[in-house]
């Protein structure tokens, strides 16, 4: 019989997806204390596809022992995800592991039904390699159908004492907020920032007044001046302000068109120093 784990309200079920990059242990620490703070089960998986060779201008008669071995390899290195996962979440009770010889993204999308929360690396150009097992937050972010953490390169905690909301009046940013609010309801301070010259029509007090409800020390920024990218003003502002997670909307190539100066999802995942919430 499976255990039953009895979580607080907040995130029951947390899943970190492996790679062999130099910070995927980091990760999983993040990972498994937002699974500690919440009393969730934290689920570890990885994916790898194996290439089978090909010669001249098609795919050679491959030998059976040759797809054994690229398979071996594959589990090889899948075994190695599994070992950075277990010694990286220590001795947590609810510790769940899934692999498997597949295309990673399409894992990934399988397996996040079984997940309130899934937490992944960055990957913008300058960031450490991950191998075979990367994972894009940008393209799946856009059919995971749950809220995506996406953690920069040497982040290993998320505090979350002080959050910034990034606020455009859009489905996709009202899903974020509803999927952020266990942490925005253990935060110390939250700040909901509408920037544009629309900033004032965007609703942020709605939101504000929405957060104070649910017990949420929130309050309402409009910056309608702004001569800055969207992105830069919020990247500017969490780093004056303390705020260690940003919670955004993300935006498929037509709901970008609606920030001021477009781009948003993108340059957010690519530039930011501190945690990214995202729903789409």
């Amino acid at each position: 019989m499976t255990a039953t784990v009895k979580a607080q309200a907040g995130y029951a079920s947390i899943m970190v997806p492996l790679n062999l990059g130099s910070g995927a242990a980091d990760r999983v620490k993040l990972a498994a204390s937002l699974a500690d703070r919440f009393g969730s089960r934290l689920i570890g998986i990885a994916a790898e596809d194996f290439v089978l060779p090909y010669v001249g201008d098609g795919l050679a008669s491959v030998d059976a022992l040759l797809i054994e071995e690229s398979k071996r390899a594959v589990s090889a290195e899948l075994a190695r995800a599994e070992a950075i996962f277990r010694k990286a979440a220590g001795d947590m009770k609810h510790l769940v592991w899934r692999s498997a010889i597949e295309t990673p993204r399409n894992f990934v999308l399988d397996q996040a039904r079984a997940a309130d929360l899934v937490v992944l690396a960055r990957q913008a150009p300058h960031d450490p390699v991950q191998g075979g097992m990367s994972l894009s937050p940008g393209d799946l972010v856009m059919s995971l159908g749950r809220p995506l953490l996406v953690v920069p390169p040497d982040v290993s905690y998320l505090s979350g004492k002080h959050i910034l909301v990034a606020w455009k009046d859009t489905r996709e940013a009202r899903r974020a907020v509803r999927d952020a609010l266990p942490l925005l309801m253990q935060a110390e301070s939250v700040t909901v920032l509408s920037i544009g010259p629309d900033a004032e029509d965007q609703g942020a007090e709605d939101v504000r007044d929405y957060l104070t409800l649910h017990g949420v020390a929130a309050k309402a920024v409009l910056q309608t001046d702004s001569a800055k990218h969207a992105v830069n003003e919020l990247i500017d502002f969490a780093t004056e302000h303390g705020a260690d997670l940003i919670v955004s909307g993300a935006y498929g190539h037509n709901r970008m068109r609606e920030w001021m100066f477009g781009g948003m999802t993108r340059d957010l995942l690519q530039a930011s120093p501190v945690c990214c919430l995202m729903s789409h």
